[in-house]
């Protein structure tokens, strides 16, 4: 079990009735194994990380479902049986199958990408599992023990924000994961330029995706950096933040969506950007792509699934957030007092739309009200507001 994790208690809560199976995804080295052997220490598991067990079912998937029901049947079956990094073996999920429909055998089958599965047209069980989903920290797991810059820059992978050589272990995490990973997967023949994109891709997190000008930087078409796009949108390392089209009359809005990695210390490690200061461009990218981390924590753990959007002006007006259908308004400032300048945006959606709360996140050291009626909130007191359901 990893040490990180002892004293953390995560907010992700697994309630499978009698029966029910789940898919627990989330990138590596987030805690998922560590959170199932917690929850569930005396279930069954299998482990594709194990060599000799992979290329056993690799060939005879069989072998698998033979295996769970000798052990049903003679009393030594704990569910729910728990299969880590599942994606390995798309031709178990038959199998996986036929065990929850003719044998009512619950499985948590965990792994940190379903593009393997979906690449093979796996068999994803049809709606017959449920789906969770496992992030890096949040400001609600550490609490206390929660320090901004640090997670800025060492990122809230557990065995990465606790590490004191973090910079060693980002490095090797990046060169070990997120290229390995994809090579060894076989998502994409030319590595050298999925490499140039993954050098190039944080550098414009938090912006508007330009497809042309990455391929520029990778020396390959527009068509293919979009596909590398999505590889990392399917194995959890990104995710795609869509404009909010409600008024789709006006033709002002831009229609093209944003990119973010799924850790800033992820990004700040490919970008091998440290921040000394809680000031600054570099520090005000970072600190948006944290509080859209927390976000998307807070709405998976919740189960809240309230849509996350942005909302932008071809003039350049924008809010960095927009929850619901515009039940809230959230723009980022990495300021300590945010300006007028900084209100713009909100202030025109806030007049079309109405949201019931628009909010500037920030460093003050005290919560306010403008007299336009935007809630200016300390980050700190966001993200407390956020956990304890005040926010949405």
């Amino acid at each position: 079990m990893s040490s990180e994790l002892v004293n953390i208690t995560r907010t992700l809560n697994i309630r499978l009735p009698k029966g029910q199976s789940t898919f627990l995804w989330g990138p590596r080295k987030t805690g998922k194994t560590t959170y199932l052997v917690q929850h569930y220490p005396q279930s069954t598991r299998f482990d594709m990380l194990e060599t000799d067990l992979l290329l056993k079912l690799s060939k005879e998937p069989h072998l698998f479902r033979e295996e769970v029901i000798s052990l049903k049947n003679t009393g030594g079956l704990v569910e729910p049986v728990i299969i880590d990094e599942v994606q390995k073996v798309p031709s178990l999920m038959d199998e996986i199958h036929l065990l929850i429909e003719k044998h009512k055998i619950s499985f948590v089958l965990c792994g940190s990408s379903a593009r393997k599965l979906k690449r093979t047209h796996a068999n994803l069980l049809g709606g017959r599992a449920w789906k969770s989903e496992m992030f890096p920290l949040t400001t609600h797991e550490l609490g206390g023990d929660f320090n901004l810059l640090k997670a800025l820059n060492r990122g809230l992978i557990p065995s990465h924000y606790r590490d004191e050589n973090s910079g060693r272990t980002l490095k090797a995490y990046i060169n070990n994961y997120l290229k390995e990973e994809i090579r060894d997967e076989g998502l994409t023949r030319n590595l050298p330029a999925f490499a140039r994109f993954l050098d190039a891709v944080p550098f414009s997190c938090g912006e508007l995706v330009n497809y042309s000008n990455i391929a520029s930087d990778c020396g390959v078409d527009a068509k293919t950096v979009a596909a590398y796009y999505q590889i990392l949108v399917d194995t959890l390392i990104g995710v795609f933040v869509e404009p909010y089209r409600k008024n789709k009359k006006r033709k002002d809005l831009v229609q093209t969506p944003k990119f973010y990695l799924f850790d800033a210390g992820v990004a700040g490690g490919l970008m091998k950007r440290s921040l000394l200061t809680n000031k600054g461009t570099e520090f005000g990218r970072a600190f948006e792509n944290f509080i859209l981390m927390e976000l998307l924590a807070h709405r998976s753990y919740t189960e809240k699934d309230y849509a996350i959007s942005f909302w932008r002006t071809k003039g350049g007006s924008e809010v960095d957030f927009v929850l619901g259908n515009a039940e809230v308004a959230i723009e980022v400032k990495g300021t300590d007092r945010p300006r007028p300048a900084d209100l713009k945006g909100l202030t025109l959606f806030k007049e079309e739309y109405r949201p019931k709360k628009a909010i500037v996140v920030c460093q003050e050291k005290a919560q306010r009200l403008t007299t336009e009626g935007i809630h200016i909130f300390p980050w700190q007191v966001f993200c407390k507001m956020l956990w304890a359901g005040d926010i949405v």
